[in-house]
């Protein structure tokens, strides 16, 4: 088969370890950047077009679409899906999870059990969210921000008053969070591919820091979860209609709770964490169903 990855940077960890993956398995791999594409669009012959050539020999591809460009990535991958070919991630479902307001209705209408959370635009009725969430301490996240970047802890009314003044002035959308405490500066990511946990690992925050995230100086350790956190993980997939997907969830009083899933999850951390080929496991999941999927007239889109 020849499958195409939809990355921006050849070199990244993530995108270096899926062409192993499919060369070893003894596929053709293409790393395509998304952003120099272009899309034709007439009637009856949905085109794309990447460096004056024609994408139109392709089986399957691999979206490794930047947070900052899911509108123009998404809408490459549902031209993909237009011409039959199978992708990893259906475009809908990385739109859906890329939202986290979204995310979070979807979640909570299944019965997904998530961190309390509030939106709103007013500052007027914001102190009335943040009672409902729990009061101070409370997280303000920015519903674009990605790896930890745009999370702020807040522990009084003065400093929510002055984050929350910086964020409307920039006119941007925030929730305000639970905060959970108990967890410490933790939380899982659960690797999940075709309905199954392939790897799992436990998130540690650098010193001085409640955020776990592997990019804001956090480490992470191999862990063998549970039959709730796992189901857990794979209902928070399932619901967002994602194949591949990164579940993090965090330890709390209450039990398990679901803080965001990810429809590009990074390979590095849960690789070298795990010891596990998940890059393969991905291919694997090509290999089952990008086929089948070519032969059908639905496209899911």
């Amino acid at each position: 088969m020849k499958i195409g990855i939809l990355s921006r940077n050849s070199e990244l960890y993530s995108t270096k370890r899926l062409i192993e993956a499919v060369n070893e398995r003894g596929h053709q791999s293409e790393v395509i950047d998304y952003l120099h594409c272009y899309i034709s669009i007439e009637k009856g012959k949905p085109n794309l077009h990447y460096k004056n050539e024609k994408l139109n020999d392709f089986d399957a591809i691999i979206p490794r679409i930047g947070a900052s460009f899911t509108f123009f990535g998404s809408a490459v991958v549902r031209q993909f899906e237009m011409m039959k070919v199978f992708s990893v991630n259906p475009s809908q479902a990385i739109v859906r999870s890329r939202d986290k307001l979204r995310t979070h209705q979807i979640l909570s209408g299944r019965g997904v059990d998530m961190p309390s959370t509030g939106f709103a635009r007013s500052p007027d009725v914001v102190g009335d969210v943040i009672k409902k969430v729990g009061g101070y301490p409370v997280i303000l996240k920015l519903l674009e921000g990605t790896h930890g970047k745009g999370v702020v802890l807040v522990e009084t009314k003065k400093q929510a008053e002055s984050t929350l003044d910086a964020f409307y002035s920039l006119k941007t959308h925030i929730l305000i969070q639970e905060f959970i405490a108990e967890a410490k500066g933790t939380d899982i990511r659960a690797f999940v591919v075709d309905n199954k946990v392939v790897g799992a690992m436990k998130r540690y925050a650098a010193e001085g820091d409640f955020r776990s995230n592997l990019h804001k100086g956090g480490y992470a350790k191999i862990i063998k979860l549970s039959k709730t956190q796992r189901d857990l993980a794979i209902k928070a997939s399932q619901t967002l209609g994602l194949h591949v997907a990164g579940v993090d969830m965090i330890e709390s009083s209450r039990g398990i709770l679901v803080l965001e899933v990810n429809s590009s999850p990074g390979l590095e951390g849960i690789e070298k964490a795990t010891n596990i080929d998940i890059a393969a496991r991905i291919v694997e999941f090509i290999e089952k169903y990008a086929k089948t999927e070519k032969k059908r007239d639905k496209v899911g889109v």
